[in-house]
């Protein structure tokens, strides 16, 4: 049997080394409010900076509104987590041996947050309207929360030692983190803030930005019913099947650092509603043959992306268990396991990331062809999903050796077959 190598000491490789990671860093944050920017102060078009006060007017100042509504939102989902009914699981082994704790009731925290959203917009608890206009200074208050939190991080990391992998370089393991799963007492706070902030603040926005929409207009247009009910099957999706998430990379192999911090504080929330955001401030027309299309085309997505992602969790469990109504085909590697050759990972690698694609192009078209800025997500998606896959296949490279090349060659397409 080889070694497992997949839990070596890691090397600043990915994402460009140190000096890309510097960059992202700073990129990162930068392109959240230039986004915002072109949609809270330029009609949802893409602009160019022409004075100091433009530049400065990108970055509004946290206000007192901003901090009760973030701090409101953490503690009532944090209590939601903790208090709330839910199955309790153990996570996979670290390669430390350590393993976290993770309580599954997020779609219980979801439709008690939504309902409880909705209530207080119908009794005028307070208005979508007054959410927007705090919209600048959470941003602000969110990435400075993922900077400080970030540094927490690396320094929780640099102090358990050898018990955590890091490379050494500061501004490489600032970006990547230098921990796997910090925790706060039995929970751990990766999953919480993927799932309950990320995933939370999403949804809580996918309800306020259609709401918005109703206040100032009295109705729906057609682009904000589309993109609202695709992504809100995304999101009820993920919280519906939220135990997959602990199988997948950002939990078991990726540590906590600045680009996780970011991403589950700014970026998911933020940039993936700049659909809606979009549609609120510019309005474009979507005819209703072209709105069945985009509707059909997510669900298309969907499946592909739902579907594959449910046969690797049914193989893993009874590998017998028939996939597309015929015996799963797979392969057995030197580690002891196998490797599945039936369904959609015998047609590709990643054909779940294929279904992601399909539905980032559905939200996306719903926008039409006025700005660039409703694509930044496609735009960033796409690549994203590219470099994901090629960070996984070195991952399987180092895990199964020479077993992992014999796979590739009987599934050589990565993510669409027969094209790439």
């Amino acid at each position: 049997m080889t070694a497992d190598t997949s839990h070596a000491q890691p090397q600043p490789d990915q994402f460009g080394g140190p000096t890309g990671a510097l960059v992202l860093t700073i990129v990162m944050p930068i392109a959240s409010f230039y986004l915002w920017s072109a949609v809270a102060h330029h009609g949802g078009s893409m602009w160019l900076p022409t004075s100091m006060d433009a530049v400065l007017a990108m970055f509004p100042v946290p206000t007192l509104e901003s901090a009760a509504l973030l701090g409101a939102w953490l503690l009532v989902q944090f209590a939601l987590y903790v208090f709330g009914p839910g199955q309790v699981v153990q996570g996979r082994p670290a390669h430390n041996g350590e393993q976290a704790e993770y309580r599954i009731n997020g779609l219980f925290a979801f439709v008690v947050s939504t309902l409880a959203l909705l209530a207080a917009l119908y009794f005028e608890l307070f208005t979508a309207s007054w959410v927007l206009s705090q919209w600048g200074p959470l941003l602000t208050l969110c990435t400075l929360f993922a900077v400080v939190a970030a540094a927490w991080s690396y320094f929780a990391g640099r102090r358990r030692g050898a018990l955590e992998r890091s490379t050494g370089s500061a501004v490489y393991d600032y970006f990547l983190g230098t921990i796997l799963n910090p925790s706060l007492g039995r929970h751990d706070l990766k999953f919480f803030f993927e799932s309950r902030v990320g995933m939370g603040i999403w949804a809580a926005f996918a309800v306020i930005l259609p709401a918005a929409q109703l206040e100032a207009q009295g109705s729906l247009s057609t682009a904000m019913i589309v993109v609202s009910l695709c992504q809100f099957l995304y999101i009820v999706d993920f919280f519906v099947l939220e135990a997959n998430l602990l199988s997948m990379i950002d939990i078991i192999e990726e540590n906590l650092g600045f680009m996780l911090w970011h991403a589950f504080l700014v970026w998911m929330p933020f940039n993936f509603t700049l659909q809606q955001q979009y549609i609120l401030e510019a309005d474009p027309s979507l005819p209703t043959i072209a709105a069945a299309a985009l509707l059909l085309l997510n669900v298309l997505g969907y499946y592909i992306f739902r579907s594959a992602n449910l046969q690797k969790q049914q193989f893993r469990r009874d590998p017998t268990a028939p996939i597309w109504g015929k015996p799963p085909q797979s392969m057995q590697t030197k580690r002891g396991t196998k490797l599945l050759l039936s369904g959609w990972w015998g047609v590709a690698r990643h054909s779940n990331y294929l279904g992601d694609m399909l539905m980032a192009f559905a939200w996306c078209l719903a926008c039409g062809f006025g700005s660039l800025v409703p694509y930044f997500y496609v735009l960033y998606f796409v690549p994203l999903l590219i470099d994901r896959e090629r960070r996984d296949n070195a991952i399987c490279q180092r895990k199964y050796g020479d077993d992992w090349d014999r796979y590739c060659e009987k599934v050589p397409y990565r993510i669409i077959p027969w094209v790439y």
